[in-house]
């Protein structure tokens, strides 16, 4: 890195800089508890993968501890979001599933995020709101394919 001042540096470097922060920000912000953020989470992981999800696979895709994605995937079991299944292509895993409850709650969830999202940004152009949401779903399709990229590197 050179050894041009903070200030000195060019606005696009300083916006780049900030993206990490506003990403937590963001999380922060959710208009959800810490229990809606995490099965939300645990819901999106499990609909999204796209084979089967062992609990070490939803730790892993998580980024926490074993235990934890277990205690998570267990409330989420006994509230009727998730079931246990033994897996397709090997009937000797369990993997998880959603329910039709898990599905309703995580549409639910998902419904409440897009109203937050026109509220903090009723101010935006309709075509600024669209080409953000774009770009950010793109954003989390490409960090989720980097992040299995990496975690075959480091297997």
């Amino acid at each position: 890195m050179s050894s041009a001042s903070f200030s000195e540096r060019p606005p696009d470097d300083l916006a780049l800089d900030q993206i990490g922060p506003a990403l937590s920000r963001l999380r922060r912000r959710a208009p959800a508890s810490s229990k809606d953020l995490s099965r939300n989470l645990v819901l999106n992981v499990i609909a999204d993968a796209p084979g089967e999800t062992t609990v070490g696979g939803l730790a892993a895709e998580m980024g926490v501890a074993q235990p934890v994605a277990s205690r998570t995937v267990a409330a989420c079991i006994e509230e009727g979001l998730l079931r246990r299944a033994a897996s397709q292509s090997d009937g000797r895993r369990t993997v998880l599933e959603l329910t039709e409850h898990g599905e309703a709650e995580r549409n639910r969830f998902a419904a409440e995020q897009r109203k937050a999202f026109q509220e903090i940004t009723a101010a935006w152009s309709p075509e600024e709101q669209i080409q953000f949401a774009r770009l950010l779903v793109r954003y989390g399709a490409d960090a989720a394919a980097w992040s299995r990229k990496q975690a075959t590197r480091h297997d």
